[in-house]
C-alpha cells in the first residue's frame, strides 16, 4: 500500500493526465506502484511508457504464451528491452534484433537467440515466428508478415498506413480478407479504406485502452491458402 513518503513510480493516465513535472500532481493510487530500491528515479521515470507498451502490445494485443517464438525488433531498445524480458517472463522463446555489439546485453536480459541485422538479411535467418513486435516500422512491418507462421501475429507500435503493407498481407493471405486496427477505427479488406464488415474469417480483438500510445497496427496472419485469419 502507498503511503505518505513513499517513492513511487506510474504515469498519469491520459488523455486527461498531465502535469507531472510540476512540484505536487494528483494521480489515482491505481497508476501508481512502489518504486524498487535497485533502481533510482530516473530508471523509475523511464519504465512507466515503455513499460506499458511492451506489456499491451505482447500481453493484451499478441496474447504471449509458453512455448511461443517471439521476435522482437530493436531488442536493445527501450520498448525492446522490456518486452524481451516480459517475454521471456511468460516463457516465449525470444529472438531479438540488434546490431553485434549488443548482443552480450541481449542475452543477459534473456533474449534466447540474438540477430545481426547488420549482416545478415533477417527475413533469411528468422522463419515461423508465433509472434512479431515491430518497433521500427516502414520495410521492417512488411517484411516481418514474411517471418510468421501461419496463424501468427505482428503487431506493430508505429504508424502502419503503407499500401504496401496491405498488399503484401493480402498477397500472403492468398486472396483471403485481412484485418487492420488503429485508435480510430478497424475494418476488414485489401485496403484500410474498406468498409467494416463481419466475416468469419478474420476476426479483431483489440480494445482501445488508455494508457496506450497511439496508432497502434495488429495483424493476425492467414492459417493457411483455405484457412481463416485468426487470433
Amino acid at each position: 500500500m502507498n503511503r505518505a513518503g513513499n517513492d513511487v513510480l506510474g504515469m498519469v493516465p491520459y488523455p486527461f493526465g498531465h502535469g507531472t513535472h510540476a512540484e505536487y500532481v494528483i494521480v489515482p493510487a491505481r497508476a501508481l506502484v512502489p518504486k524498487p530500491e535497485v533502481i533510482d528515479h530516473v530508471q523509475a521515470g523511464a519504465l512507466p511508457l515503455v513499460g506499458l507498451t511492451a506489456w499491451q502490445a505482447l500481453v493484451e494485443y499478441a496474447d504471449v504464451r509458453p512455448g511461443q517464438r517471439v521476435l522482437i525488433h530493436a531488442a536493445a531498445g527501450g520498448v525492446g528491452h522490456g518486452a524481451v524480458q516480459i517475454a521471456k517472463a511468460r516463457g516465449a522463446y525470444v529472438i531479438g534484433t540488434a546490431s553485434a555489439a549488443k548482443h552480450d546485453f541481449l542475452r543477459e536480459i534473456g533474449v534466447d537467440e540474438p540477430v545481426d541485422y547488420r549482416s545478415v538479411d533477417v527475413t533469411e535467418a528468422v522463419r515461423d515466428v508465433d509472434v512479431v513486435l515491430d518497433t521500427l516500422g516502414g520495410d521492417t512491418s512488411v517484411a516481418s508478415l514474411r517471418m510468421l507462421r501461419p496463424g501468427g501475429v505482428l503487431v506493430s507500435i508505429l504508424p502502419v498506413g503503407s499500401a504496401s503493407l496491405y498488399e503484401e498481407a493480402d498477397r500472403l493471405a492468398c486472396g483471403r480478407c485481412g484485418c487492420w486496427w488503429t485508435p480510430t477505427g478497424r475494418g476488414c479488406g485489401r485496403s484500410p479504406r474498406w468498409p467494416r464488415r463481419e466475416s468469419s474469417g478474420p476476426r479483431w480483438r483489440g480494445r482501445s485502452r488508455w494508457p496506450m500510445p497511439p496508432r497502434r497496427t495488429s495483424w493476425a496472419a492467414p492459417a493457411g491458402p483455405r484457412g481463416s485469419w485468426s487470433w
